[in-house]
């Protein structure tokens, strides 16, 4: 009988580190899939301000259409020159992936 209560506690503790490392594993990979988006967004809206890639949009709609294509959101986007920061967010179980992204010519160029 002891035998038994410990096989079971045993199994228990291994069903819920293995449960908790997956949620953590899941949240590991939306914030590089959120830090990925961010910086395709950012590198699309900068193309589309230097002109790099013709567009009628405008660059920050392009930025949203990229990070969506990654299923995450704009949450903002600033073109100053050719440079463009954008932010974008990424969700999993309730929860949100913050990253932030530049992209445009060196400094001083």
């Amino acid at each position: 009988m002891a035998g038994t209560a410990l096989s079971a506690s045993v199994l228990a503790v291994a069903a819920g580190l293995a449960v908790g490392l997956a949620a953590l594993g899941g949240a590991a990979v939306t914030t590089q899939r959120a830090a990925g988006a961010a910086d395709a967004a950012a590198l699309a809206a900068a193309d589309a301000a230097s002109g790099a890639v013709i567009t009628d949009d405008d660059p920050c709609v392009l930025a949203a259409r990229v990070a969506a294509a990654s299923d995450a959101t704009l949450s903002d986007c600033t073109i100053d020159g050719l440079v463009a920061t954008v932010q974008v967010e990424a969700a999993y179980a309730g929860l949100a992936a913050v990253s932030r992204a530049r992209a445009g010519p060196p400094e001083g160029f």
